[in-house]
């Protein structure tokens, strides 16, 4: 399990480098490309949400005894502790430039921040391996799909507060490995906090329904064109789809 854990958390953290390498190679990133794959990844993040990890997370807390009302309370706190974490950090998953008056982000703060929230996707995946590999899949592919869209963000952040492109790529690489880095850990630490699995399997459904729902879905209604909605509606229900249907294949 652990080689599939290492494999998957690597493809969910640094594989989603590849948005910002071709940022560095192509500066004139269509935005409208950038907003199917927002679009896609806020569908991936509610099915899995939905679909797999609360459901798990319930049929956890049945197995081990624990009141299955207290998860939807976890959940909760995952959604209003992330919002008030971006909130002291000054954290922009996915927004290209400030908006409005809102202070100039800091690059070690920024790089702080995601580093942190990567290594919390490490130790999600490796939850979720806990349950059962296709879950686990699911959870990677889920990370992946909101860490890619994130990777261009923050490439394009660093490029236009003056970093170099050498720089920029190697901060990058550093803070993605924190996922392969927490997943391995908490695979050897798990006899202690296989306890907490319910918890963490809820606690990773606030995490995923609040980057789709504060950070993701808001940036598709910043300008409405007819025909870029209906592509952007189509790249939604196929995130949906797509994780509906490894569940159907891997029988989630």
């Amino acid at each position: 399990m652990l080689g599939l854990i290492i494999l998957f958390s690597f493809l969910g953290g640094v594989v989603s480098l590849v948005g910002g390498l071709v940022l560095l190679k192509k500066k004139s990133w269509s935005q409208e490309t950038m907003l199917v794959m927002i679009s896609f990844a806020a569908g991936v993040l509610l099915a899995v949400s939905f679909s797999d990890l609360l459901p798990e997370a319930v049929e956890a807390a049945e197995l081990a005894g624990k009141k299955i009302g207290s998860l939807f309370g976890v959940t909760l706190l995952a959604m209003a502790g992330f919002f008030l974490f971006e909130r002291s950090f000054v954290w922009f998953h996915h927004h290209h430039e400030p908006h409005g008056d809102q202070p100039k982000p800091v690059v070690a703060m920024v790089w702080l921040g995601d580093t942190l929230h990567n290594a919390i996707d490490g130790l999600v995946i490796t939850a979720g391996f806990f349950v059962s590999a296709p879950v686990g899949i699911t959870t990677a592919v889920a990370v992946g799909a909101h860490e890619l869209p994130q990777e261009i963000a923050d490439f394009s952040l660093y490029l236009a507060n003056g970093v170099g492109k050498g720089k920029t790529l190697l901060l990058n690489v550093l803070s993605s490995l924190a996922t392969v880095a927490t997943a391995a850990a908490a695979y050897f630490l798990w006899d202690k906090i296989a306890i907490w699995q319910p918890e963490m399997l809820a606690f990773t459904a606030g995490m995923f329904i609040y980057i789709a729902g504060s950070d993701l879905i808001p940036e598709l209604h910043t300008e409405y064109r007819r025909k870029r909605a209906l592509v952007q509606s189509a790249a939604f229900g196929g995130g949906i789809l797509a994780i509906l249907l490894m569940g159907k294949l891997f029988g989630v």
